[in-house]
């Protein structure tokens, strides 16, 4: 199998909320993003401007959020440890629910929810020469992120989601790796970066520390209810057609339904009923 050319990354994540217009006040008032209604969804980026990095679509009257597989977090990607400082002090000041700030080894994060419960990661990356690999394999840690530290290195005020801001990865609650692994490396094209993560597996496209994440960490849960709130699907960009079709073909091979889907793009669901779009 060929694997995904090392261009490929995460593209704009789609969800579904019951209150678009609170939501979409915390991601622009708070977090810091911009952007406006279009075609009756959200469109929000650093800049405002295609290409966006979330898209917020309102939810079925009466939707009501279920635990189920399906979005973990969403990662938001600073492009500097100084962004980083900056937007961790403005959540503090605007009350924001902080929920943990941890330090990976190949990155530092800051965790919160959104108003609807969707998780949110936002990090900042270390340069690749420090990631630390043991016995040739990446090693990933999770211990306590040195605050003050990271406090020292902040210059200037948050002025909102810097430029060079996108989404870094995406972490996923599914009912087994094994299986998951199967859609995601096997027909997407991702490659397995860490295993020895207690119930987690991270994959990723050209040596990144992970643009997938999965864990099993919630136990047995329902499929995905596409017409519920929660993550709607999300984007896999691939530098060409030929990749894309590539992994369609596998999928195809796989007997994975695939649909045409907006762009250009083709839709298609993991195991637990998680969408995942393949675009250009």
């Amino acid at each position: 199998m060929d694997a995904l050319p090392p261009e490929t990354h995460i593209g704009a994540v789609h969800l579904s909320v019951t209150n678009l217009t609170g939501t979409s006040a915390f991601y622009r008032d708070v977090l810091g993003f911009r952007g406006g209604e279009r075609d009756g969804a959200m469109r929000l980026s650093a800049s405002g401007e295609p290409p966006h990095d979330l898209v917020l679509h309102p939810a079925p009257a009466g939707a009501a959020r279920l635990r189920t597989a399906g979005l973990y977090h969403v990662a938001i990607l600073l492009p500097s440890r100084a962004h980083l400082a900056q937007g961790l002090r403005r959540l503090i000041d605007a009350g924001a629910p902080i929920e943990g700030a941890s330090d990976h080894a190949v990155s530092e994060a800051v965790y919160l929810h959104d108003p609807e419960g969707n998780g949110i990661e936002i990090y900042a990356d270390r340069s690749r020469d420090r990631w630390p690999v043991r016995g040739g394999s990446l090693e990933m840690t999770t211990k306590a992120l040195d605050l003050e530290d990271l406090f020292r290195s902040a210059t200037g005020r948050w002025q909102g989601m810097p430029p060079g801001t996108r989404i870094g990865h995406i972490h996923l609650r599914v009912n087994d790796l094994a299986r998951a692994e199967e859609f995601y490396a096997g027909i997407l094209g991702f490659e397995v970066m860490l295993r020895g993560y207690p119930g987690a597996l991270f994959l990723a496209a050209g040596g990144y520390h992970h643009h997938i994440g999965l864990n099993t960490w919630a136990g047995v849960l329902p499929p995905v209810d596409p017409a519920g709130p929660g993550l709607r699907y999300f984007m896999v960009q691939v530098p060409d057609a030929q990749a894309r079709e590539a992994a369609v073909s596998r999928a195809r091979a796989a007997g994975v339904d695939r649909k045409p889907a907006d762009a250009g793009g083709i839709l298609l669901h993991d195991p637990d009923g998680i969408a995942v779009v393949l675009a250009t």
